[in-house]
């Protein structure tokens, strides 16, 4: 019996070591899956939203960059010409047209040809907040689409009756009647050597600071958005005032009060309200 177990037991033992190393190749195995990390997604990728640069040539500087900041964007003025208002847009980069990534102001460089009207005051090369990069939009691979092939009509289409002369002339002849009324009654405070006339087919210039009286409300605040919109606005008016366009002292003082009330709402303003005072001093002496 004795002999029996002393042959058993090597067996007995090289069992043991093979069930100890299978085991411990199984933790290690289990361990090692389980906490193996899977591969991250990669999130797709979203389209970044993009803008259109408006065409701003042969505009009038003033102009222009109303344009440009109403649209989001920032400008500033390259070449010799500078930033006066009565300055006409020769060119500007990236072209009209283009489409840009909205960085959040892309800049359009502008360069300019000196206008017919004297030249005051301080040029404005820039725009009055920092601009961003203008990075032109890459085309999206859209997979073309053959056009659908055309249907012929089984009957040719009706032909509308044309309305007798004197039923459409009646809308025709009401507009013009308006038109006359209008521009006889918006003439010039004064004639000022080279500058541009008046556009008709805008709102005058107290109806400009009427609206723009009664768009800063109490609850308006100073986005930038907010802040482009009124120092265009403001911008024309003074401008207009300065051409001697309709009613430009009254537009002015109109203004005033608008930057006072932006001082108060937005902290900002004092600047602008400056040049309004200026402006209006200067209007009144040539009206006189």
């Amino acid at each position: 019996m004795a002999v029996s177990i002393r042959a058993l037991l090597p067996r007995v033992l090289v069992v043991a070591a093979v069930w100890i190393i299978a085991s411990g190749t199984l933790t290690f195995a289990a361990d090692k899956t389980l906490t193996s990390k899977a591969a991250p997604k990669t999130p797709a990728a979203l389209p970044k939203p993009t803008v259109v640069v408006p065409d701003v040539r042969t505009q009038a500087f003033v102009f222009a960059k109303g344009i440009l900041e109403d649209g989001g964007f920032a400008w500033r003025v390259t070449g010799p010409v500078h930033g006066y208002a009565t300055n006409v847009v020769a060119s500007q980069t990236p072209a009209a047209g283009a489409r840009l990534v909205d960085t959040g102001a892309p800049t359009i460089a502008l360069r300019l040809t000196s206008g017919k009207y004297a030249q005051g005051g301080n040029p404005e090369d820039t725009s009055p907040y920092v601009g961003t990069a203008a990075i032109l939009a890459k085309a999206l691979n859209a997979p073309t689409k053959k056009p659908a092939a055309r249907k012929l009509p089984l009957a040719p289409p009706k032909v509308k009756k044309a309305a007798p002369a004197h039923k459409s002339a009646k809308p025709a002849r009401k507009k013009a009647v308006r038109l006359h009324t209008r521009l006889r009654r918006r003439h010039a405070a004064f004639l000022a050597p080279g500058a541009p006339k008046e556009p008709l087919d805008e709102i005058s210039l107290p109806a400009r600071a009427a609206r723009l009286s009664v768009w800063l409300t109490p609850s308006r605040r100073p986005t930038a958005a907010n802040q482009r919109h009124w120092l265009y606005q403001h911008a024309w008016i003074v401008t207009g005032a300065r051409f001697g366009w309709w009613h430009g002292a009254a537009a002015l003082r109109v203004l005033i009060s608008v930057d006072r009330r932006v001082e108060s709402q937005w902290g900002i303003g004092t600047r602008s309200e400056t040049v309004a005072r200026a402006a209006l001093a200067a209007v009144e002496a040539r009206a006189k």
